[in-house]
């Protein structure tokens, strides 16, 4: 997969140069490339940013130098993600989509934004990563490649792992453990210690409904709403969860 991103401040994406996003890329796997837009301003000052029509506060980043940056990565044609408070929050369906282009050209913006004529154009899609306001569109950037690029074959040790966590499988993920056994008075759960396989996968989804239940409802509500899916033993844990009081879900929600 090749991602292109085009941004004010390439030196702030050493991060998605480095670990495991830093392997796909000598692997092959993944290809990140930044392009300064700065570059193709005809400014001599290399200014990008002008006051908006119509006033207010702020600045805007100016069509011409954003239009050469892509003419010049040959973006037509190509997804094109615009990081902006303004989108649709990204979430697992809209990775995961994202995840099967071979080329994906991400736009960071600055200021306040943007001129409008970029996005119509260049038929830009508004992706936000929450609802709050960020200095530049950097950060989110990196959030929606690292989160698309795990998903990609290779990527990470384990081919399964991606798909295994958090919301990936529908459930909050449960607890993990690692040595010591005790540590400050505090010891790992006995049952996944035992080596009974079939009483630890149990004891997973049993604390990955409760923990779900009690911190996101609304997917707990969703995961078992088609119950003919589920096997005896899984239907009996989800009523366990159900029965729950307020009381212990607190907890898990703390």
């Amino acid at each position: 997969m090749k991602i292109d991103v085009l941004t004010l401040f390439p030196e702030m994406f050493v991060p998605v140069k480095t670990s495991m996003l830093g392997k796909a890329e000598e692997k092959g796997i993944l290809e990140i490339r930044l392009t300064d837009i700065r570059d193709f301003s005809n400014n001599k000052h290399k200014k990008t940013d002008d006051y908006p029509f119509g006033g207010g506060g702020g600045m805007v980043m100016m069509p011409d130098p954003i239009f050469g940056a892509l003419e010049h990565i040959g973006a037509k044609g190509k997804k094109i993600i615009y990081m902006s408070p303004r989108g649709k929050v990204l979430d697992e369906e809209k990775v995961k989509e994202l995840s099967q282009l071979d080329d994906l050209v991400i736009l960071c913006g600055h200021y306040e934004g943007v001129d409008q004529r970029v996005l119509d154009y260049w038929e830009a899609e508004e992706v936000s990563i929450g609802d709050y306001v960020l200095t530049g569109g950097e950060l989110p950037a990196m959030v929606l490649i690292d989160s698309v690029a795990r998903l990609l074959p290779g990527v990470l040790g384990n081919e399964n792992s991606a798909m295994e966590e958090s919301i990936y499988s529908g459930l909050l993920e449960h607890p993990q453990y690692t040595q010591p056994r005790e540590y400050e008075g505090m010891p790992v759960p006995e049952v996944l210690l035992n080596g009974n396989h079939k009483l630890i996968e149990e004891w997973k989804f049993r604390q990955a409904l409760r923990l779900t239940k009690a911190r996101r409802p609304e997917m707990f509500e969703a995961f078992i709403a088609d119950r003919e899916r589920f096997t005896k033993a899984e239907k009996k844990i989800i009523d366990e969860v159900l029965s729950y009081g307020d009381e212990v879900l607190k907890d898990d929600a703390e």
